[in-house]
């Protein structure tokens, strides 16, 4: 069952230990079935109790998966290889276009934001027993949510978006029970969700977010949270349109007791209008960062949702992290304030290389997608190859791996390093490697 390996250990932590430094070094590959409880107290002379806990524990924290009277496996992707390895070295000269990352030249200097958050910090030192959140920052983002349509909520902050999903998911949600994740998307979130000891559902994906009936058989399948990316998904930069949201809407309505969270992480670039699910289940999250739009590095997103799940995320920040440092809040205060950004430039920005990506690979026959956002998703037949290809003609795309749990192969193009004029030449390599008349879809 396990080859040659033979697992070691007495009590429950040794042995859940030892599977997983395997796993770690290779010694226990993906897909490696576990020897039965009994089978393995056994060999090791413990109670099968103590085998049952040490499965427990390497489920909870994303190494192996359960599956009944099936066993239990290593899972295809364990927490202790993240989906972020999964990615190419780029060789001198080659251009990349894999990082996923904002163009630095559309991000606003931080200089005087900076200057003016340290100013307020000398008048008004943050210190223990404060509050955690900036009143005017709480307004502002309030004011903005109210604008958008979002219902009404208290405001809270975390250290990104990843950060506040956690947050959300770890309020309601416990081992073992199952998430629905949008397929193909965000790596990041596809690696929390198991890593915490939950249960990822795909749910297919097109142009207009995730497919209603694919979240119709999620729900009747007993998930207990959606995940939602409202605007500029990644990786195909799929958007919720005004029909879609409301056919999911009117789902999640008979579904009340299910987690909703909203991912609407390039506010602030984009200009298509949010569409969200929030409020169409007694227990949401709607969570912005501004990370995409201001500077990855000032780590720093907010969250707003039903009074239940604000206190309990705000609880459990209140005795880790504690808060969100105030000279960070102070400088997104500033920056919003004096209008350092401009949504509708930066999204025209993003938007015209997108668009004239798009153009240029449909003249070449080639299917990809991107209706919003920084990112152009390609379906491809073959992976590997086409990434092997485009490499050799000095493109270094993103593996569609990364965002893959059962959806069909693909690649990632990030437009933020590109100019207009670089739009025709990355269209001729890809069109070269896959061949005329590449046609794909998500599924």
């Amino acid at each position: 069952m396990l080859g040659e390996y033979r697992i070691t250990g007495r009590g429950a932590s040794a042995i859940a230990a030892d599977i997983e430094g395997a796993v770690g070094t290779g010694a226990l590959h993906p897909g490696d079935a576990l020897p039965p409880l009994r089978e393995l107290a056994g060999e090791l002379d413990v109670n099968p109790n103590t085998v049952a806990a040490a499965y427990r524990l390497l489920r909870d924290r994303g190494v192996i998966e359960t599956a009944g009277r099936r066993g239990s496996r290593i899972r295809s992707r364990p927490a202790t290889a993240p989906r972020d390895e999964i990615r190419i070295d780029v060789p001198p000269g080659a251009r990349d276009v894999s990082t996923g990352n904002p163009d630095p030249a559309l991000l606003p200097p931080l200089t005087a934001a900076l200057a003016v958050a340290a100013a307020h910090h000398a008048q008004a030192p943050a210190l223990y027993g404060g509050p955690p959140v900036d009143a005017e920052l709480a307004r502002l983002a309030r004011a903005a949510l109210d604008a958008d349509g979002v219902p009404d909520g208290p405001v809270g902050l975390t250290s990104g978006s990843l950060d506040a999903i956690e947050r959300v998911l770890t309020a309601h949600l416990r081992p073992g029970d199952a998430v629905a994740v949008e397929d193909p998307g965000w790596g990041s979130l596809l690696d929390l969700v198991p890593a915490l000891g939950l249960r990822p559902v795909p749910v297919a994906v097109d142009d207009e977010g995730p497919v209603t009936a694919e979240v119709a058989r999620a729900l009747q399948d007993g998930v207990r949270a959606l995940v939602v990316t409202d605007r500029g998904q990644n990786p195909t930069g799929a958007a919720l349109s005004a029909p879609r949201a409301d056919e999911l809407r009117r789902l999640l309505a008979a579904h009340r007791q299910v987690l909703v969270i909203d991912d609407d992480h390039v506010h602030g670039l984009v200009d298509l209008p949010l569409h969200c699910l929030s409020g169409a289940t007694d227990r949401w999250a709607l969570v912005r960062s501004t990370a995409k739009a201001y500077g990855p590095d000032l780590r720093l997103a907010l969250y707003t949702g039903d009074a239940l799940t604000v206190d309990r995320v705000r609880g459990r920040h209140r005795l880790g992290a504690g808060w969100v440092s105030h000279l960070l809040q102070r400088a997104i205060v500033h920056l919003w304030q004096t209008g350092a950004v401009d949504p509708a430039a930066t999204a025209r920005a993003y938007g015209e290389r997108r668009e004239r990506l798009l153009g240029a690979l449909g003249e070449r026959g080639v299917t990809a997608h991107g209706r919003s956002g920084m990112n152009v998703w390609v379906p491809v037949p073959d992976e590997t190859g086409a990434v092997a290809g485009l490499l050799q003609r000095g493109w270094a795309v993103s593996p569609g791996a990364r965002f893959r749990v059962r959806s069909a192969p693909g690649v990632r193009l990030t437009v933020s390093p590109l100019t207009l004029a670089d739009m025709e030449p990355l269209a001729d390599a890809v069109a070269a490697v896959l061949g005329p008349g590449a046609a794909g879809r998500y599924g």
